[in-house]
């Protein structure tokens, strides 16, 4: 099996004076990103004091977002939330990138460490996890419409209500500041400049809580009914993919829970030290196909495509492609009444969510 992910960060040279001011000089690829991303920032603020035409520029604009910057800045917020990007001493620089540029791009202020860090990585996909996949049929479409309504709807009051009884006051106050603020900005820019504030603001935030929905059905699509609570067979490992390339190896979702601080960059090179553990575990890897892809295939029930993509692991039971198909339909039934991860309800169960959370909450949360 050839890995061709990449391993090694990539900036400009003119930046290498800022790799000072970094927790971690690899970084730097970040605020490359950082940047560019902020020239979107600039076209969408220039929008809201000059006159264009909105049937071209409204597409235009769309277009710009969703196939320039839309997946690159996503994945730099995940990154950046679980390893601080800036040291202590610039820590005010820590805010730009969750609070500044992400309100261009889909992101309450604040609000993606929350849920991201301050539930998600707690309850590992298990009962107590708001956005757990485990009691939908994850090859149905009404299923995940199910699932995405519900979080764009009432995940924001969910949230705050899983803060509130685990007296996680300081999360519970700074995700109503975010919401209740972003709110009230888009409700001041509609009542100015209505149709700006719908291509820049409304529509990125829509369309970014889809994908994020998609992205996570994708991940934990194939859960172990036996072992629920084993993140090797409650999530997927996607290789080789322009996806990761672009993405800051995302794909290793596995590895990620496994070891969630974890600079991206080492993903590849972990994932081969381990494959004997994946191999033990039974764990599904996928070659050549991303979790969107896995969530497309999924909606139209692509098994054998699924089934060509999945890689079979050195140690792990040797299957003919029909029993690939038979495992992968098996793991994406419902389980109802799933197991609570212990100790979720008020601390992270590992030593590395102890040190992303705690490292993050403090300049981030």
């Amino acid at each position: 099996m050839k890995i061709t992910d990449p391993r090694t960060p990539v900036a400009p040279s003119f930046l290498s004076p800022v790799a000072s001011l970094l927790n971690d000089p690899r970084d730097l690829t970040f605020v490359w990103t950082a940047l560019q991303c902020s020239s979107l920032v600039a076209f969408g603020v220039a929008l809201f004091f000059v006159d264009v035409p909105w049937q071209f520029t409204a597409p235009a604009y769309a277009l710009l977002l969703s196939l320039a910057f839309f997946d690159r800045y996503t994945l730099m917020l995940h990154c950046t939330s679980h390893r601080l990007l800036f040291k202590k001493r610039y820590g005010l620089m820590n805010h730009v990138i969750p609070k500044v540029i992400g309100l261009f791009f889909g992101q309450t202020p604040g609000s993606y460490f929350l849920h991201h860090l301050g539930m998600h990585h707690r309850e590992e996909n298990l009962e107590d996890d708001l956005s757990t996949t485990m009691h939908y049929k994850r090859d149905r479409i009404d299923h995940w419409l199910r699932y995405f309504l519900k979080f764009l709807f009432f995940g924001v009051a969910e949230l705050a209500l899983y803060f509130y009884r685990r007296r996680q006051w300081k999360f519970f106050r700074n995700l109503l500041v975010a919401e209740l603020g972003f709110v009230a900005l888009l409700a001041l820019l509609y009542s100015w400049r209505p149709i700006p504030t719908l291509i820049v603001f409304i529509v990125p935030f829509l369309v970014v809580r889809a994908g994020m929905m998609m992205g996570n059905w994708g991940q934990h699509a194939f859960i172990s009914p036996d072992s629920p609570e084993n993140p090797y067979v409650a999530s997927i490992t996607c290789i080789n993919t322009r996806y990761n390339r672009r993405c800051f190896n995302d794909g290793y979702h596995v590895l990620h829970h496994v070891k969630p601080a974890c600079h991206w960059s080492d993903h590849p090179k972990e994932f081969e030290r381990s494959l004997g553990e994946y191999a033990r575990h039974d764990s599904l890897v996928f070659d050549g196909i991303d979790f969107f892809q896995v969530w497309l295939s999924l909606m139209l029930r692509r098994w054998s495509y699924l089934a060509a993509h999945v890689v079979q692991l050195e140690g792990a039971p040797v299957r003919t492609r029909e029993e690939v198909i038979a495992l992968l339909k098996r793991r994406v039934l419902p389980r109802q009444g799933c197991a609570s991860r212990p100790g979720s309800s008020s601390v992270p169960a590992t030593d590395q969510e102890r040190e992303a959370i705690g490292g993050s909450s403090g300049s981030l949360a």
